[in-house]
């Protein structure tokens, strides 16, 4: 596998990317969530990305404005249509074989491919997407009722559990606090939320939402979001970044680029 450093202008400013190369003609470009740079938290979208290019697909990231190594002001994943259009162009360039780009992003990187109206990718992976009011999504979820009583529903099918409740191991109070919180009745959705549902209805290539079950961002997401959307790919026991769910994961991004 080679990998190669790649300058590209984007308004002005100057963003730097980096391209995993191979052979197939559909590539994939990786959003950051966040304000994360390209790499990811301990080097995970590096190795992604060169898990993905060893089965043939050339793999960018990017540094959008303001972030990372690239020069500008970082105005958000709200406003990161064109630095994704820029890296799109870039990704062009420098891997001219590539006839079809599929975009994926985690948590708001997935909301900024969609509020970007997929800014000229052919397909989407949307993992996790960022749909809780404000744009600080370093900033935890809380849980919507329907995964708290999950929650409990988990642990009431283990003994380890029920022995320590029994034992007195949980706060009485804070138990009957999350409790009433389950029973609460669903939120109704955001209004980050239905501009989300309307700009992927827009789209028109195809689309693979990855749901995380033990992430809270996925979790708020998924309350207010069909159900039964064939789209939807589920994993039960992964965390916002999949970090054991790597199988998993690169099974369904190669499933979007094949």
């Amino acid at each position: 596998m080679s990998r190669r450093h790649i300058a590209f202008d984007c308004e002005g400013a100057q963003l730097i990317g980096t391209l995993d190369e191979g052979g197939e003609t559909t590539a994939l470009l990786i959003v950051t969530g966040g304000n994360e740079i390209r790499a990811g938290a301990w080097n995970g979208q590096a190795q992604f990305a060169a898990r993905i290019a060893s089965a043939g697909f050339p793999v960018f990231r990017f540094d959008r404005r303001g972030v990372g190594d690239s020069d500008g002001v970082n105005t958000g994943f709200t406003e990161s249509a064109a630095d994704i259009a820029a890296a799109i162009a870039a990704l062009r360039t420098a891997a001219p074989h590539s006839t079809r780009v599929v975009g994926m992003g985690n948590c708001d990187g997935a909301t900024a491919l969609v509020l970007a109206k997929g800014a000229g990718c052919d397909a989407l992976v949307l993992s996790n997407p960022w749909t809780i009011e404000g744009d600080d999504s370093d900033e935890p979820a809380a849980a919507p009722p329907a995964a708290v009583r999950a929650h409990y529903l988990r642990r009431l099918r283990d003994p380890r559990a029920i022995l320590r409740l029994l034992r007195g191991g949980v706060k009485i109070g804070q138990l009957f606090s999350s409790l009433k919180s389950a029973l609460r009745p669903a939120p109704p959705p955001s209004s980050l939320a239905q501009i989300f549902a309307a700009d992927l209805k827009a789209f028109g290539g195809p689309v693979t939402i990855l749901l995380a079950g033990r992430d809270r961002t996925a979790q708020v997401f998924e309350a207010s979001w069909d159900k039964s959307d064939p789209r939807v790919r589920r994993c039960a026991e992964a965390t916002h970044s999949y970090v054991e769910s790597q199988d998993w994961l690169e099974a369904r991004v190669l499933e979007a680029l094949r």
